[in-house]
């Protein structure tokens, strides 16, 4: 019975003790500089083909299999308010909205 008691204290010392770590480095993660690399695009969709789409402007987004839209919604001509970040050179969406 000690050894459990014992156990059971030395555990939530550690996990009193890792929680800051766990919480800061959350923290770092939405930092201004980071928010400021996502940026926001609208426009009219010209092309789609596989996981990227053309935007009328002639820019191209790729959209990860993360991202939560109906794909059959993804067609040219429909107006896309998009949010993406820059990653190794291509524009990533993170959030994509067809109006309707």
């Amino acid at each position: 019975m000690k050894k459990l008691l014992c156990a059971v204290v030395a555990l939530s010392v550690v996990m009193v003790l890792s929680g800051p770590a766990v919480w800061t480095a959350d923290a770092q993660a939405q930092t201004p500089e980071r928010q400021m690399a996502e940026k926001e695009i609208q426009g009219t969709i010209a092309k789609v083909a596989g996981d990227k789409i053309t935007l009328a402007d002639g820019t191209q987004l790729k959209i990860p299999t993360t991202v939560r839209v109906e794909r059959s919604e993804l067609k040219p001509g429909a107006a896309v308010k998009i949010a993406y970040a820059e990653q190794a050179g291509e524009k990533v969406v993170t959030n994509l909205v067809v109006a309707r």
